[in-house]
């Protein structure tokens, strides 16, 4: 009896067993391949944080309306720094209505190398141009202290094959001329073909 009552008086200072904390549970990811004319690209997009930018993509990509188009810019920061863009440029017959804007202090998705992310002008007016970036570029992040439009750019998802079709597409040549504003000399001549982006299984 004796030894009983030392247990249970051993077990209570020891105090209640920890209960272990639950794994996070993994996002739902889908896989996409964009074909172009210097080799395949493969895109892991997050519709779990970011729903409506994947949604949006994804639209694209299922009703073919980026079959054809282009990487058409190159923004170069420095060697292998700086992001490159594609998308079908307010064609009316491929862009889409403009999208919610999920800023990544919401979707906690940040602008790493490799990340893709939607091209907008005013918060909320995001379509169908994408940029990709290579080199971590946190300037694009969402930044609650800074001043005026501080919600950045809307992140979705990261390049896990084809980086170097990437860098090979940031490195392509521009006109100098092509362009209006902050685009004057990024314009890719000629654009990079882009001959189907499609779900992978």
């Amino acid at each position: 009896m004796l030894k009983v009552i030392v247990a249970l008086l051993l077990g209570l200072q020891a105090g209640p067993t920890p209960v272990p904390t639950p794994a996070p549970t993994p996002p739902v990811t889908v896989r996409v391949a964009l074909d172009t004319a210097e080799g395949r690209i493969v895109l892991e997009l997050d519709k779990t944080h970011a729903p409506i930018t994947t949604a949006n993509f994804l639209k694209y990509v299922d009703q073919k309306r980026l079959d054809g188009i282009g990487f058409y810019r190159t923004a170069k920061g420095g060697p292998a720094f700086g992001f490159v863009q594609f998308g079908v440029q307010n064609a009316p017959k491929r862009v889409l209505p403009p999208i919610k804007h999920e800023p990544t202090t919401q979707t906690g998705i940040k602008h790493l190398s490799g990340t893709i992310s939607v091209a907008r002008y005013a918060p909320g007016t995001a379509s169908g141009d994408f940029t990709i970036m290579v080199g971590d570029q946190p300037a694009l992040d969402a930044n609650p202290a800074a001043p005026g439009d501080n919600l950045g750019y809307a992140a979705f998802g990261h390049v896990v094959d084809g980086m170097d079709v990437i860098t090979r597409i940031l490195d392509a040549p521009t006109s100098a001329t092509a362009g209006e504003g902050v685009m004057k000399g990024q314009m890719i001549v000629p654009p990079i073909l882009i001959r189907t982006a499609r779900r992978l299984p």
